[in-house]
């Protein structure tokens, strides 16, 4: 479900929705954003819908590919291989609790 939130001044954000996607793909998305002179979060606010529409028109769908156990495990061994990286900045919100 997607979350909705409040802007500072309490009215409701769009709905938004968190995605995590395959870095070959990002760097596609990216690319085709420039392309288009948007960001990358509305070309894929803009790809989305028109996937959307091409669903509910009952466009012929090209077969989903499953992702194999190699590719998996390709990928988790690149991400592990991967140095790590340290978060930026100290916490927003701190809570300490005092021993009672």
């Amino acid at each position: 479900m997607a979350t909705r939130q409040t802007s500072s001044s309490g009215k409701p954000k769009s709905p938004r929705i968190q995605v995590v996607l395959p870095e070959e793909l990002c760097e596609r998305l990216a690319a085709l954003a420039e392309q288009e002179s948007r960001t990358v979060s509305n070309m894929a606010k803009v790809l989305i819908q028109q996937g959307v529409q091409r669903f509910e028109q009952g466009a012929p769908q090209a077969p989903v590919a499953q992702p194999r156990a190699r590719d998996s495990a390709q990928i988790r061994s690149e991400l592990e291989s991967q140095p790590a990286r340290r978060l930026r900045g100290a916490p927003r919100r701190l809570r300490l609790f005092r021993p009672g």
